[in-house]
């Protein structure tokens, strides 16, 4: 073969479908197995063999047969000096050696489930049970919990998480250890082992300005702000671990008013009077914020609010009433891809007298949504306000995914067991309230009684919602 003959076969090769994919598609990353018995340092790898051999070593001396659970403790806490001054994708390679290098004992696994599985229904089925959990202990398991013994080794797991979180999806081999993390959390960060503690103006600075940090509802704007949300017709309460004693877990902000709120506004206003707590008879949930990234798919939420009730009962007997004012963040893009749908079910008289209200025949969605931007100039009647309810009742009414709510919020408060009650028009005049639902916000009604049974439906796929929201949804 010629030279030409041979240019013109690469370049025929080059013009193949997938040909240039093939080129461009970066080398499979090696695993920890393979880096720890190379000698020498790959493109974009982060710790050189040795010095991945030598992390490794680090944290095996943590789970050391022998090593008591203070020096193991005492060993992981060195372990998280070299971490804090590690750039992030040494991190990287340090969660990669604890997911691949302290994975469970594959074979003892697979046996411990077969001696279960045959044990099945005889005398040695518990002795066979009791042999499975055990195989399953990793020694990852063992990792992590020397890591939790030292002072700040609570802090540094949480911490950790959380960074891990944001990849899981980019890199699948991390998996293992998020899911480890989470499941000892759900244990560790049980409601059992955590204290309910109240914030108020006289709390330490430090925990105040934690507020501030965490609010994730309706932003804190100044101190004057936060001494009202604190005043003496407010209640603050948030959960405490612990090992993390100056740190609010979730907090909640409650309002003690005559009856159910229909607007932030009001409770939000620094100049308004303090109400007369004893004449209090319903308490409003406002705004509630987990604080800890790391613990996310920890829930807790719902104790929080049953606890908070009933502190709240011991000390105001006249309150009957326990609901939320609350967000409803994802309407509007989800109108915004729905909306054409929702507009189908009207008839020609409600489609003829949307046209005329948005200035445009036949209506379409994107007229509904302009229109939508002045929401709050909308009378009673128009029917644009009237088709936007409608559709936010089937948006928390109706629409699950999975078996659960589309909306965060609601998927929080309607797995604790509230349903929905309420619509409220221009209940959040701000920008972002605006830019969430139009202004709107939904009272979540928690009746401490029937908790279980709104949770039962909800399992059936029902969303548990009141008379008022069942006839906006019109089905």
């Amino acid at each position: 073969m010629n030279a030409a003959t041979t240019w013109i076969s690469r370049s025929v090769d080059r013009l193949r479908p997938g040909a240039d994919k093939k080129e461009k598609e970066p080398a499979a990353e090696r695993s920890t197995h393979e880096r720890l018995q190379a000698s020498l340092r790959k493109s974009g790898e982060a710790l050189s063999p040795r010095a991945l051999r030598r992390l490794l070593a680090d944290l095996q001396d943590v789970v050391a047969p022998r090593v008591s659970e203070i020096e193991g403790g005492r060993r992981a806490q060195a372990v998280a000096g070299w971490y804090a001054g590690a750039e992030p994708a040494e991190r990287r390679d340090m969660w990669l050696l604890m997911c691949e290098q302290f994975a469970p004992d594959a074979t003892r696994f697979k046996s411990a489930q077969q001696r279960y599985e045959a044990a099945a229904g005889t005398a040695d089925a518990p002795q066979a049970e009791a042999h499975l959990r055990r195989a399953l202990v990793s020694p990852r398991t063992r990792l992590l919990q020397r890591f939790a013994v030292f002072p700040d080794g609570m802090r540094f797991l949480v911490d950790l998480r959380a960074e891990l979180l944001p990849l899981l999806k980019s890199d699948k081999r991390l998996l293992p250890l998020e899911a480890e993390l989470e499941q000892l959390f759900a244990t560790w960060f049980d409601v059992a082992f955590l204290e309910l503690r109240r914030l108020s103006w006289d709390s330490p600075a430090s925990l105040i300005e934690k507020l501030i940090k965490y609010e994730a509802v309706h932003d804190i704007r100044s101190w004057a702000d936060l001494k009202n949300r604190l005043d003496s017709d407010r209640r603050c309460y948030g959960f405490f671990h612990p090992r993390l004693p100056n740190e609010p877990l979730i907090f909640v902000e409650v309002a003690l008013v005559n009856e159910i709120s229909e607007s932030i506004t009001p409770l939000l206003d620094e100049s308004a009077e303090a109400a007369d707590i004893q004449r209090a008879t319903a308490a409003i949930f406002y705004s509630i914020s987990s604080t800890q990234t790391g613990l996310r798919g920890v829930s807790f939420g719902d104790s929080l609010i049953k606890h908070v009730a009933e502190t709240l009962t011991e000390e105001f007997p006249r309150l009957r009433t326990f609901a939320t004012l609350s967000p409803i963040p994802g309407f509007r893009s989800w109108l915004a891809k729905h909306g054409a749908a929702q507009m189908e079910r009207l008839d020609e008289k409600q489609r003829a007298e949307l046209g005329r209200a948005v200035g445009f025949m036949p209506p379409q969605i994107a007229h509904v949504l302009a229109a939508a931007d002045k929401a709050l100039e909308l009378p009673p009647k128009s029917p644009v306000r009237q088709l936007l309810q409608q559709c936010a009742a089937r948006y928390l009414g109706r629409e699950l995914q999975d078996g659960k709510p589309l909306d965060a919020v609601a998927r929080f408060h309607l797995g604790n067991g509230a349903r929905v009650e309420r619509l409220n028009w221009a209940a959040d005049p701000s920008a972002k309230g605006m830019k969430q639902s139009f202004g709107m916000m939904v009272n979540y009604l928690y009746d401490l009684k029937r908790i279980d049974k709104h949770r039962a439906l909800l399992e059936e796929g029902r969303v548990p919602v009141s008379g008022d929201i069942e006839s906006l949804c019109g089905d």
